[in-house]
Parts: structure tokens; sequence; C-alpha cells
């Protein structure tokens, strides 16, 4: 399999991800019909009264308020957001540029979700293989994106591609993974109005939980 160049992960801003994500933005980064489109997925793929990983959280998580779950565990950048997030039972402020390791287990998720964040990450193929490490045989990661985002701190693939660019982009870091199976793409709008929301939903494969 072709590798992607180490230059395809560049940004127009290198400077520390921890000054830039410094300050809480208590915002909404996709509008109303958006938000519902990824609620909607999570309600369809996620299991009810499992344990599901949300990785580049803040302030919101987008789960379905009506289904309980057995633990919601936030990463992100930043501590005041990450402590404002109703959802989350526990929560990791880490830079996965930096550290890509996730500080649990094997198998010790059910679901794991990355909301319009993905473009953010200069190390990728190795965040998804840890996200594979850390789930249960055949959870469910579900990837969503829009047309907004810091363009300055996207990677330069990233702002090179369309939307049908970019799916094609994550289904080739999770196959670069190693670890994930039945990838699957959403490449219509999932929103009939306002901003766009597209999806990628893989499992993880059956097999060594170490890989």
């Amino acid at each position: 399999m072709t590798s992607i160049p180490g230059r395809a992960f560049q940004r127009v801003d290198e400077s520390p991800d921890e000054e830039f994500y410094r300050m809480p933005r208590f915002v909404a980064h996709i509008d109303e019909g958006a938000i519902d489109a990824v609620t909607s997925l999570y309600r369809r793929y996620l299991p009810a009264g499992g344990a599901i990983l949300d990785l580049m959280s803040s302030w919101v998580s987008h789960l379905p308020p009506e289904i309980d779950y057995a633990r919601v565990v936030g990463i992100g950048m930043n501590s005041r957001e990450l402590a404002e997030n109703p959802f989350l039972d526990e929560f990791h402020v880490q830079n996965l540029n930096r550290d890509p390791h996730l500080p649990f287990g094997n198998g010790e998720f059910d679901g794991a979700t990355i909301c319009v964040s993905v473009q953010y990450l200069t190390r990728p193929v190795e965040v998804l293989r840890e996200v594979g490490r850390v789930l249960r045989q055949s959870a469910p990661l579900i990837i969503t994106f829009s047309n907004r985002c810091f363009i300055s701190k996207a990677i330069a693939c990233w702002r090179l591609l369309d939307d049908e660019g970019h799916l094609c982009l994550i289904s080739q870091f999770l196959k670069q993974a190693g670890n994930w199976r039945d990838v699957g793409c959403c490449d219509s709008r999932l929103t009939r109005d306002g901003d766009p929301l597209y999806a990628v939903v893989a499992h993880r494969c059956e097999g060594d939980q170490e890989s």
C-alpha cells in the first residue's frame, strides 16, 4: 500500500497546538441540522449501555440524550471545555499530534467518535490504529466532517481536496492503520440545508487486540 508523504501532513500554522487551543471556544462548529445528523449517526451505530470514547472532544459530544451509556470518556485539548461537557464521565487532556498513544487498555470501549476534527491530525494513521486497539472487536468508529475548519491547523492534504476526496483520504488512513474493516462512506449530504455533513464509519477487525 502506498504511504502518504510526510509533507501532506504539514500545516500553515505549525505553532504548538497547546497554545492554539489554550483559550476555550464555547461555540458550535456546525449548525443545528448538521448536529442532528451527527446525533442520528451515533444513535444508529453506538450501542446503548456501552463504553464510548469521544476523541478530539470539546464542551459537547452530540450523543443522543435519551440513551444511557455505561461510560463516556473524552480526549481533547482544552480542560475547561471538557469540564463543561455534560456527556462525559471522565476526560483526558492530550495532544494526539504529539502523543498518539491512548491511556487505556486493549478493548476497553464499545464505540468511538471523531466529530469535525479529523483534519487536524498530523499522525492520523497512528491515532486510528490506537483507537482500534482500545475498541472491542467489531466496535464502530464514526468520523464526521463538514466544510468548516480552522484552515491554518488543517493538514495540507485536507486543504487540497474536496469533500469526496476527504472521504477517500479518511478511508486510506483507516486502511493503513490496518485494524479496521467494513469502511463505509456517506458521500452525499446527510443534511438537506445549511452545513453539509459527511461521515466515514468503520468497525474494529476481529483478531489480535494488540494490532
